[in-house]
């Protein structure tokens, strides 16, 4: 957050000439005016003699009166870059709504039930904390799509959303626990082409956007551990856009078929068949655009990106239904290539495990790791760039022996056949009493 400087001066205050206060030659006064003294210790002897004089004198002296301090005014609008704090530009917790849908057949008695108005009341703490992070969010995405160009490294993309994130939330995420209370909620994900999820530069990586690239940014905000999950993807050639907009679309359309007693199989039906929907041509060749069969949507719980349920992108015959009080981030990956990915490349994505076995750690390193971890990130996932900002080194050896102990996960980039380009489109929506409300949604997608 930008410091703002008082630009108001105190006045400088003056003493009248001895000569206009027409005092008798030879006489002096003695005034001590906001701290500033004036004094003729020679004549002080006069002046105890003559006090009529010196009181005339002293009466004839004018005080500047001083100007009142400017109160600071609180901001009203966004710095460029996002570093005003999103509580300033809405106090009161007045944070913005996200899309409200209501329920439809079965569960449109919903809307205007006493009872389950009555239980949307209740989570008002629920509901700020989200709405605090989706806003976060919003802002910072909107400042990134605008400011990310090609010929900018992958690191300077990802310091600049995770930054702007912290200063919105104002967590910095450097003092013990500072980041568990508000912060990223997982670390911003910059995959290109045909690498379709879980990648962020490590340190000293060189890796630089081209205007060729089709990049996904997935990137979380957590405000008290409530997670807001939501991601687009960039393209500077617009040959790239059909692919853009068929992933868009099927995002949107699983999102409006989900809802309290929706079952989970039948959104991936109707994802699929909106996805699939579309074709691209690239290099004179026309490409069917195909769900990432191996990819899914999910639950979101406190402190924990991924839930116990997932919601497929394609048709599958899970009968799973969702119920009250959830909350689902729907995420859908398009390809150009197979439709399917593995696991390939350096990781830079971990999280501990909630469900962790209790391991008798015999490498010290893995000890004091582990400990830093829970401290600062609990359950929430991180990366290697929040350890090197945390001060930590020569961590390797100690986080792979947590991987291997089953304590730590580690998620590797996912990615399709080389040449192949993908795209995602995410939205997290909670299913309320009342109604559907898709709280990342926003005036970009």
């Amino acid at each position: 957050m930008a410091a703002q400087i008082p630009t108001d001066e105190l006045s400088k205050l003056s003493v009248e000439d001895a000569a206009n206060a027409k005092a008798k030659p030879g006489l002096a006064t003695s005034t001590a005016t906001n701290g500033n003294l004036n004094q003729d210790s020679d004549d002080s002897d006069d002046d105890a003699e003559n006090p009529a004089t010196a009181a005339a004198g002293g009466a004839a002296k004018k005080k500047k009166k001083r100007k009142p301090r400017k109160k600071k005014k609180t901001p009203t609008e966004q710095s460029d870059p996002p570093r005003v704090l999103i509580s300033q530009l809405f106090p009161n917790n007045t944070y913005p709504k996200g899309e409200e849908v209501e329920y439809v057949n079965e569960n449109r008695y919903r809307t205007t039930n006493e009872e389950k108005r009555h239980l949307d009341n209740m989570n008002n703490d629920f509901l700020t904390d989200y709405r605090h992070a989706a806003e976060a969010h919003r802002q910072t995405r909107q400042w990134a799509q605008k400011n990310i160009k090609p010929g900018q490294t992958l690191t300077e993309i990802a310091n600049g959303i995770e930054d702007s994130v912290r200063a919105l939330v104002g967590h910095t995420g450097l003092p013990e626990g500072d980041a568990v209370v508000a912060g990223m909620g997982f670390p911003t994900g910059l995959s290109i082409n045909h690498c379709a999820a879980h990648y962020t530069p490590n340190a000293g990586n060189k890796m630089v956007l081209h205007e060729d690239d089709v990049m996904k940014v997935d990137f979380g905000v957590h405000v008290g551990g409530r997670i807001v999950d939501s991601a687009f993807t960039m393209a500077f050639n617009p040959r790239y856009d059909p692919l853009l907009e068929a992933v868009k679309a099927a995002t949107n359309a699983g999102v409006k078929e989900a809802g309290i007693d929706v079952r989970l199989g039948e959104i991936g039906g109707v994802i699929q068949e909106v996805m699939e929907s579309y074709e691209i041509e690239l290099n004179g060749t026309t490409y069917p655009v195909k769900s990432i069969r191996n990819l899914n949507g999910h639950t979101i719980l406190p402190y924990s990106i991924h839930g116990t349920k997932s919601v497929p992108i394609v048709k599958t015959n899970d009968t799973t239904k969702m119920e009250e009080g959830e909350v689902y981030a729907i995420e859908t990956f398009g390809s150009t290539g197979n439709g399917v990915v593995h696991e390939e490349g350096e990781v830079s994505h971990y999280a501990k495990r909630s469900d962790a076995p209790k391991v008798d750690l015999r490498l010290s390193s893995a000890k004091s790791l582990l400990n830093v971890i829970n401290k600062n990130f609990g359950t929430l996932p991180f990366c290697r760039r929040y350890l090197d900002r945390l001060g930590q080194d020569k961590y390797l050896l100690g986080l792979n022996n947590l991987v291997s102990n089953g304590v730590i996960e580690a998620y590797p980039p996912l990615v399709d056949k080389k040449g192949s380009y993908t795209a995602q489109f995410e939205h997290t929506f909670l299913l309320r009493p009342t109604v559907k409300e898709v709280i990342s949604r926003g005036d970009d997608y």
